[in-house]
């Protein structure tokens, strides 16, 4: 039987969270010198800007995106719901919000985008990797569980945050429809959307411009914390789908309260500990899962950086000298058969 390796895109995953979650204490010190939507803002041009110029120098020239015609709608939808609505209905929610009643909530973003993916694009699930997911989440729960007497100011404000966290959750799974595309190109352009809408609904609600230094450095912690983890994010989705990537992605918070920690000084709690046991339970199992069976791969059209394995045997219209990962469109046929497999690109079979 051949082994399951996904070891890139679990590497892929967990440096997403990395980057993202060490980038929420270095944001926290920005929020007095910005407003909520100047700040988000300037993080997204930072990616989009950032990543547009690494785009360039890459290819050395403006390069069409490989997207294919049936991809553009998933794209400008996932663009739509997570750089436009998700962003705008948190800053709703924060200002209608305690931050701790916000942290517990913002977790629903990954049962949300597991739900969806096994609900309505199923992705296959079994019941080691449900525990797993909900040992993450439970972990993200007590890391940022307070004191019951926090208070909410009303209804808007959650449900503001959770409808936040159900345009993200669409936002992960529409991406995992175009995640075998350029990767820059797909977080470049969230960026350059998210940030022009955030800066600008800052500048019409009256937010004074930033100083140079202060836009620079949010612009540098977007680029990292948003940008370049953005791009991981999505060459998780291509091995992992949208529910496993999403699960070890949501280690972020305790990631970035454990940088807070050893960078800022801040304490300890029993929260941080907990928290830690319950992640390291669920990535293990995760990490531990073996998904094997017969399986039917239908007729496919698309693009994407591939060698010839066996799931990629085509031949060429052009030259190519039979070895280098390259970029074309190519037909899969129909095919049958039986390994190791996550839900990737090349599988998104349903299950019986």
């Amino acid at each position: 039987m051949k082994k399951l390796d996904c070891s890139g895109a679990v590497l892929a995953a967990l440096a997403a969270a990395v980057l993202f979650g060490g980038s929420t204490p270095f944001a926290k010190l920005l929020v007095g010198e910005l407003s909520p939507f100047m700040l988000a803002g300037l993080l997204y041009l930072g990616s989009g800007i950032g990543l547009g110029i690494v785009r360039l120098g890459r290819d050395r020239r403006w390069q069409r995106p490989d997207l294919l015609a049936g991809e553009w709608p998933w794209l400008l939808s996932a663009i739509a719901f997570g750089g436009v609505l998700g962003p705008l209905l948190l800053m709703i929610g924060l200002a209608h919000t305690s931050a701790a009643t916000a942290s517990l909530l913002l977790n629903l973003e990954a049962v949300l985008t597991a739900a969806l993916a096994w609900g309505v694009f199923q992705e296959n699930a079994d019941r080691r990797i449900v525990v797993g997911m909900l040992l993450i989440v439970a972990g993200g729960v007590a890391l940022s569980w307070t004191d019951a007497g926090t208070t909410t100011a009303g209804w808007v404000g959650p449900l503001a945050i959770a409808g936040a966290c159900l345009a993200w959750a669409i936002d992960n799974n529409l991406t995992r429809r175009v995640s075998a595309s350029d990767a820059l190109f797909i977080a470049s352009s969230k960026g350059l959307v998210a940030g022009s809408v955030n800066t600008g609904l800052g500048w019409l609600l009256g937010a004074p411009l930033p100083d140079v230094d202060v836009a620079v450095s949010a612009m540098v912690i977007g680029l990292l914390g948003y940008g370049v983890s953005l791009v991981l994010f999505v060459v998780a989705l291509r091995g992992l789908g949208s529910a496993r990537t999403g699960a070890y992605f949501s280690t972020a918070p305790f990631i970035g309260a454990a940088i807070a920690i050893v960078a800022l000084g801040e304490a300890t709690s029993f929260g941080f500990w907990l928290a830690a046991t319950l992640m390291g339970m669920g990535v293990w199992l995760h990490l531990t899962e073996r998904h094997d069976h017969e399986h039917q791969h239908e007729a496919q059209f698309h693009s994407h950086r591939h060698t010839h394995d066996e799931h990629h045997q085509h031949d060429h219209d052009f030259a190519w000298d039979g070895s280098k990962p390259h970029t074309h469109p190519h037909q899969h046929l129909p095919l049958r058969h039986s390994h190791a497999h996550y839900p990737d690109i090349h599988h998104r079979h349903r299950h019986g």
